[in-house]
């Protein structure tokens, strides 16, 4: 339908949709009032740093309670026109964004729901609320001169990626009036993303998140001079536990609230340090470690030159790049992404390091499918004790809580039992060891933003230091591991396999899976592979594909696979596998927007 042609109705379908409110008694705000200043500042800062032509706030926007006093924000577009409800793509899903990652503001000014869903996202990026309700109306005047309208109801979530689902059919508003507003509550929580569903978004916003990390981190690199890379790490950490906030608790840090002011005690620097604090305080973590992250945080926060107003806007250096970080991060670490978010952001902090830094250039992050196939092979489990040597970001320690977290959730019946296993697998089943102190801060983070699995995250040398005990709760106790998990750096001794011997020999059942170095099998690795066999059997060598860390080295890998506490008999069976084609296209393209394709069931062959 030509639209140019006719004439909008946009005030009609307004009056009619703000008359039912309006009859609910319902508290609604129109577009140039105020809601409460956390979702104006939400709603203005989307709008001015994502342009568009014609885009403004939300014609109509509420604050609903549910019986349980949660707090869903209601955000109403309206529009004038047929045909003006909602634009899918192909996925069916709101479309929004291009496949570059780009906004697509033709769609957000032209259609009711996708401008509603928009923002709600600002709100999900920029504030506390996790459960935003967006609503779109649209309508015309048909022969008789009757209005006929239209409504899209959708929810958008952390728990669906922010993308929104839609709610069911509705003629009018009153599933918000305070009769069926509760009924309405029950029904968006019953709404459930298939795997499939939840797979495909975790990729697309995987990929957007690639995409985010390289503009952030050029943007840092070029134009912010005197950073090094571990201060953009540190940059990074502190502004995402400064923003992320606990709801009841601690306030996710607001760009405003950075005044880059000179005073003693209240630059951006104090400001950000004593977010910080008061948000690990709330999160139970054991005073040593916190003394430690507060100490880390502090070094680089309080600098002068970052805390110094340098340019001509009056702002510090600080708070340019925490507003950087915000705007190309936010939303994707407040959406509930079980990705190794840190593990890609450490691969591409330390893109930037040149060969003379060999030494942490031996830092590869597993990509994330790779460390969910090393969890499966140790048949982890709901009951596991894992543990990991060389642990890096902690991507796989994130990959086996989350099939820990799977498993008991697939298999607990009572909430009460499932909530305390829970804390216990965050709290006491995973161990991992990191030396280098900023890949050690990576990891904490990781597992703050996962849930919170950092107790025994420890920074020491695995080889020299440890002792196979707790190293936070009760620290007598040794950690009584049953699965071993590793891609060690391999330039270490017989290529990282001094790290297997190490904690094969503190482990007395259960497997391991180690990605490693093709000539550990052989050469330098000889001695120690020998004595490995003694102990322990080897059940599997799997070759992996050539260029599985593209970008970052191309040596030749294979996942060994141990059975832990038998020696291995001269007629044991060593299954070798050769899944040197896995399915995926990999390439090493600075621009492109996703350098991993499926282009052969790759999903079905690491099933």
């Amino acid at each position: 339908m030509n639209t140019k042609n006719k004439k909008s109705i946009e005030p009609n379908i307004a009056e009619l949709g703000n008359g039912w409110l309006k009859s609910y008694n319902l508290p609604y705000r129109l577009e140039q009032e105020s809601l409460n200043a956390e979702i104006d500042n939400a709603l203005n800062d989307y709008h001015s740093k994502r342009g568009g032509v014609g885009a403004n706030r939300p014609d109509t926007k509420l604050l609903l309670q549910d019986e349980q006093l949660n707090y869903y924000p209601i955000l109403i577009e309206y529009k004038g026109y047929k045909d003006k409800l909602v634009k899918l793509d192909s996925q069916n899903q709101v479309a929004n964004k291009n496949a570059k990652n780009e906004q697509l503001f033709g769609n957000i000014n032209s259609y009711a729901v996708n401008g509603a869903v928009h923002y709600a996202n600002a709100l999900l990026h920029h504030t506390s609320y996790t459960d935003i309700i967006a609503i779109g109306m649209t309508g015309y005047k048909d022969e008789r001169n009757k209005i006929v309208h239209e409504i899209g109801v959708y929810y958008v979530s952390k728990s669906n990626f922010g993308i929104g689902q839609k709610v069911g059919e509705y003629s009018d508003f009153s599933f918000l009036s305070k009769k069926n507003f509760q009924s309405f509550i029950e029904k968006i929580k019953t709404l459930n993303l298939s795997p499939e569903e939840i797979n495909k978004l975790k990729e697309q916003r995987e990929r957007e998140i690639d995409a985010s990390l390289v503009k952030l981190n050029n943007d840092i690199y070029k134009n912010e001079k005197g950073l090094g890379e571990s201060d953009r790490v540190y940059l990074v950490a502190a502004t995402i536990i400064a923003t992320l906030g606990i709801p009841g608790k601690v306030r996710p840090l607001e760009k405003s609230e950075l005044k880059s002011s000179d005073e003693q005690g209240y630059r951006d620097g104090d400001i950000i340090v004593r977010k910080i604090k008061s948000f690990l305080n709330e999160k139970h973590i054991p005073q040593e470690k916190k003394d430690f992250i507060n100490r880390a945080f502090e070094n680089v926060l309080l600098a002068e030159n970052l805390n110094k107003v340098t340019n001509g806007d009056g702002e510090s250096q600080l708070k340019r790049v925490f507003t950087k970080i915000i705007d190309d991060l936010g939303i994707y670490y407040k959406i509930n992404l079980t990705t190794d978010f840190t593990g890609k952001l450490f691969n591409e902090m330390y893109s930037w390091l040149g060969f003379s830094q060999d030494k942490l250039n031996d830092v590869v992050l597993t990509p994330s499918y790779v460390a969910s196939l090393l969890v499966k092979l140790t048949r982890v489990n709901k009951d596991s004790y894992v543990w990991d040597f060389a642990t890096g970001s902690a991507g796989l320690l994130v990959a086996a809580m989350n099939e820990m977290l799977n498993d008991a959730r697939a298999t607990i019946t009572s909430p009460d039992a499932l909530y305390q296993k829970e804390i216990k697998i965050k709290a006491e089943q995973l161990l991992g060891i990191e030396l280098l102190p900023s890949v050690y801060m990576l990891a904490i983070l990781n597992m703050i933003l996962m849930g919170d699995g950092s107790s025994n995250i420890l920074n020491m040398d695995s080889l020299v230091d440890f002792t196979g005990k707790y190293g936070f709760g009760d620290t007598s106790q040794n950690f009584p591991a049953d699965a071993f998990i590793l891609n060690p750096p391999y330039s270490a001794p017989g290529n990282g396999m001094n790290f297997v011997e190490q904690a094969l020999g503190m482990m007395n059942r259960g497997y391991a899976a180690i990605i490693i170095q093709g000539s550990a099998g052989s050469g330098k690795a000889k001695d120690y592979n020998k004595r490995i066999l003694e102990k322990h059997t080897l059940l599997a060598s799997i070759k992996m594909p050539i260029d599985l860390f593209i970008g970052k080295s191309s040596v030749q890998t294979y996942v060994y696979v141990f059975k832990v506490g038998e020696k291995h008999e001269k007629d044991e069976i060593v299954k070798f596998i050769d899944f040197s084609n896995d399915g995926y296209t990999r390439t090493n393209r600075k621009k492109a927007s996703n350098n991993l394709k499926d282009t052969d069931n790759a999903k079905g062959r690491y099933e």
